[in-house]
């Protein structure tokens, strides 16, 4: 998002005409899903950039009526992918365009607005002609063309989990930090369910700090999760084909890897870590990127203190970035199942299941809330968490204690 990887990319910035018919032969006729509607139609996307036609770059987009939609990812598809989307990132080096487009899916989210898909957020509307020809979107038609092979592959994986397990992936693979995500998002069906236009942050807007307020404000993030998610500029370069911001090329980016220019935020801008907030800090490179957006983080009172932080600890940046990605993935997104899935740490899993006194109470007799209570204490009080389930029948056993202590009680009581 911008503070958001605005035109990063690995990618080319365009292509000739000829490459992308050429291009068009790979990709198959249709897509197949065990919950979908008609067979998917290339078309060729030309992209906008203040008020101009670029040629047409490699890219491949869909229209509404021939997407495939599925209702749900399936688990061992999800894991699958992920290994193949490892692979790509070390063949194409595509890191910031990837976590770029997870976070545009994801940032169109309006927490004012509870009717799904009107709200935006992470459903896999990126994919569509309409969405991405948003000039905040120029060139992610780039990054859906690298993924696409993958979705193919993977039928029954959505494009709203894919945009997402890419970024995350991507950001993991660069050296950042592991994400803790779920998946199960549902996709939208169409182009008629995309967000409109601006919801997502300017680079250079008349007053930065009041911008990304607004924006990320909407989305239910804070001031420590504005900044958190800004340092994942230390990924990428900015082109001014696509942004408008940026230099043709620098020493850090006249080599490539991948196709050379662009001008870069950090020296090396394919590893995660916190040098973002300690260049913006010092600025002493003239090669260096820092955009309004990013400049303001270090005089906006409030964004400083965790600026300032982030600069001087790696760790901390690391923790509160992972908190703060996972939950912009989330924004907006329906799943199925409800808790979402968790594909990482062994076999897939639904999410845990909220713990809840009264489906311990003793046949049909409802638990008082004092009992519901006294259990939940005496749970916790041996490990147990609403996330964490006990091996054991612990229940079996405090319900025990409690029998015991009741019965010693009344003996005591008898003896007086």
């Amino acid at each position: 998002m911008a503070a958001s990887l605005r035109g990063a990319s690995s990618l080319p910035p365009s292509a000739s005409t000829a490459s992308v018919r050429s291009s068009l032969s790979r990709f198959p006729s249709s897509v197949k899903c065990s919950r979908l509607t008609p067979p998917c139609i290339p078309q060729l996307l030309f992209q906008r950039v203040k008020g101009r036609t670029s040629p047409p770059v490699l890219n491949i987009s869909y229209s509404g009526i021939a997407s495939p939609v599925c209702a749900s990812s399936v688990p061992e598809q999800l894991r699958s992918a992920k290994e193949d989307i490892k692979d790509l990132l070390r063949t194409t080096f595509s890191h910031p365009i990837l976590v770029r487009l997870g976070w545009h899916d994801a940032g169109t989210y309006n927490k004012n607005i509870e009717e799904w898909p009107k709200r935006g957020g992470a459903n896999g509307s990126l994919r569509f002609e309409i969405e991405l020809k948003h000039a905040a979107n120029a060139g992610l038609v780039n990054a859906l063309k690298l993924l696409e092979p993958i979705k193919d592959k993977y039928s029954e994986l959505t494009y709203a989990d894919l945009f997402q397990l890419a970024s995350a992936t991507a950001v993991e693979e660069a050296g950042g930090p592991k994400i803790p995500m779920k998946y199960g998002r549902v996709d939208v069906s169409g182009p008629e369910e995309c967000p409109e236009e601006g919801r997502l942050p300017d680079a250079g807007p008349p007053s930065p700090a009041d911008h990304l307020r607004d924006v990320f404000y909407r989305m239910g993030l804070s001031d420590k999760e504005i900044v958190a998610l800004s340092g994942a500029h230390t990924l990428g370069r900015a082109r001014l084909e696509r942004s408008g911001w940026g230099k043709p090329e620098t020493k850090y980016t006249k080599d490539g890897p991948g196709a050379p220019g662009g001008q870069s935020w950090t020296v090396k801008w394919l590893k995660f870590d916190n040098s973002y907030f300690k260049d913006i800090k010092e600025r002493r490179d003239e090669d260096l990127l820092v955009l309004p957006t990013d400049a303001i983080l270090f005089e906006d009172p409030s964004f400083k203190v965790y600026a300032e932080k982030y600069a001087e600890n790696q760790e901390a940046f690391f923790r509160d970035y992972a908190e703060a990605h996972a939950k912009l993935s989330n924004l907006g997104a329906k799943f199925d199942p409800p808790e979402g899935l968790l594909i990482d740490d062994g076999p897939a899993k639904a999410a845990p299941e909220k713990f809840e006194a009264a489906k311990y109470s003793y046949q049909k007799r409802e638990l008082s809330d004092t009992m519901k209570q006294k259990i939940r204490a005496e749970y916790e009080a041996v490990g147990g968490s609403p996330d964490k389930p006990l091996q054991s029948n612990y229940f079996l056993d405090i319900m025990i204690v409690i029998g015991v202590l009741a019965i010693l009680t009344s003996l005591l009581g008898n003896g007086n």
